[in-house]
């Protein structure tokens, strides 16, 4: 059913497949003891799901209107449900030689199940992921970091003044931070900042839906309507809600980490259902939460809402609660953006490890002394490649700043491949469906809406950035 290995496949595939150190000091920290239950896993696919993508779902709320808005969030978080069902079920393969085997990753999986090539195409998506994420965080991060100077602006000159400042120099400092940040030698010695920017990606998505019901309850009138926000012309109307798609399904994509924590947890009961329970209830809160935080926004604003709703400025007071929240924001993506750039650090630093053993440039370690800080490892070729990684990123992220439009591109454009397409075919190899029976035929019919859906978002939120960039109509 899957692709057939050979030697010369191998070969052939070797820069895009997970990579096979020489030695052990290579290998990744793994979790041989797996303790996790159904609240760990929970904690953990709601801290990777709830990010900056909260922020703009008001705004796609404000395009749908108060039936499509809600709606379209239950809808994404129902296919990612799925998706997380049909993956919960790939964990496990059977092997000829050894008996059933781990999938710990969704790269394994891919290998496991559908052979090398199919690991060549889904890597091309993997990694684009990863790395859009990294330029929709530059962009995130120096408007929150512009929001705070200009909430300082209104609220010593008032809500009237000029406040008005650049993006690039709030960018570019972030992107300083990231560059010194990313010296970080292995993803294990990031946990400090995983932890530090779940707690702060909670206070900011909380404190923007108190902001917009306090705003409601103070004006006493739920704005808004079914329809969402008019525009002078149908086309118009038809790209914003093709941009408010691709924005919600950023928010619901964490099908590339559902196996990475499915592997922290102990069996009995299986695996699977432990991660299909934990998928439910991380589901159901997560879509509770969106529609709230979406819902308030939109109530507060009504066809006002501003495309992120700590930086649109429908709020201005407390001038020192819209500070912490966007510093909160920040803080976030000072963590987020490793959480993203560090497999792709690892997996490039491992293939010319693993070319160049001999290098000094590639493999040794030079000890770095600061004054008053601690020794450092610096390794000339990490120094090299990740700041080159980070200036990219934070270069297209000062050519396109714009944030709801780089959302919903980079939300639309992975969605498909893998949360639908990737999952599905996995799932009838490693189930055996035969062609054209009842589920096979179901989930096919699925596979297509879903890329159609996918389809249209792509193209209205590409129109989106276009329009932004170059003041087209």
């Amino acid at each position: 059913m899957g692709v057939e290995k050979t030697a010369e496949d191998d070969d052939a595939l070797a820069p895009f497949l997970p990579p096979k150190p020489a030695n052990a000091s290579l290998i990744p920290p793994h979790l041989h003891n797996r303790n996790g239950n159904t609240w760990t896993a929970v904690a953990h696919i709601i801290t990777a799901v709830i990010g900056s993508g909260v922020l703009s779902l008001a705004w796609s709320i404000s395009q749908l209107g108060w039936i499509g808005g809600p709606l379209s969030i239950v809808s994404f978080g129902l296919m990612s449900l799925l998706s997380a069902f049909l993956l919960s079920e790939c964990y496990r393969s059977p092997d000829p030689d050894f008996g059933p085997s781990r999938n710990g990753s969704y790269m394994d999986a891919v290998k496991a199940i559908l052979g090398n090539w199919s690991v060549w195409l889904c890597n091309i998506f993997f990694r684009l992921n990863l790395f859009k994420t990294g330029v929709v965080y530059m962009i995130t991060s120096g408007i929150s970091m512009r929001a705070i100077q200009q909430s300082n602006c209104y609220h010593k000159d008032g809500h009237e003044a000029p406040c008005e400042y650049e993006n690039t120099y709030s960018i570019l400092l972030f992107g300083i931070v990231q560059i010194f940040v990313s010296q970080i030698p292995d993803f294990s010695d990031t946990k400090w900042l995983s932890i530090v920017a779940a707690i702060m990606s909670f206070t900011y998505a909380g404190i923007g839906s108190v902001l917009g019901l306090a705003k409601v309850l103070g004006d006493g009138e739920i704005k808004g309507s079914i329809q969402g926000a008019p525009y002078a012309t149908t086309a118009q109307k038809v790209w914003s809600i093709c941009q408010a798609l691709g924005d919600v399904a950023f928010g619901f994509n964490y099908s590339l980490i559902l196996l990475n924590i499915q592997d922290t947890l102990r069996s009995p009961p299986e695996e699977k259902d432990t991660m299909k329970k934990a998928s439910v209830i991380s589901t159901a809160i997560t879509t509770f939460f969106y529609i709230c935080c979406g819902g308030f926004g939109y109530a507060a604003f009504g066809d006002s809402t501003p495309g992120n709703l700590l930086t649109g400025f429908g709020f201005y007071e407390p001038y020192w609660l819209i500070d912490f929240a966007n510093a909160c924001v920040v803080l976030h993506l000072v963590g987020g953006y490793q959480v993203y750039s560090q497999p792709q650090f690892a997996l490039a630093e491992r293939y010319f490890v693993e070319k160049f053993p001999d290098s000094v440039f590639v493999c040794k370690d030079f000890a770095l002394k600061l004054p008053w800080l601690p020794s450092f490892r610096l390794n000339l070729l990490r120094l090299c490649f990740r700041t080159a990684y980070v200036v990219l990123t934070m270069t297209i992220g000062m050519i396109f700043p714009y944030f709801n439009q780089v959302v919903a591109v980079a939300g639309a454009f992975t969605y498909w491949p893998l949360v639908i397409y990737f999952p599905l075919e996995m799932y009838l190899v490693q189930k055996n469906i035969r062609p054209y029976t009842g589920k096979w035929i179901a989930l096919r019919i699925y596979s297509v809406i879903a890329l159609l859906v996918a389809m249209f978002a792509l193209v209205g939120s590409i129109e989106g950035l276009v329009s932004a960039k170059f003041g087209s109509t």
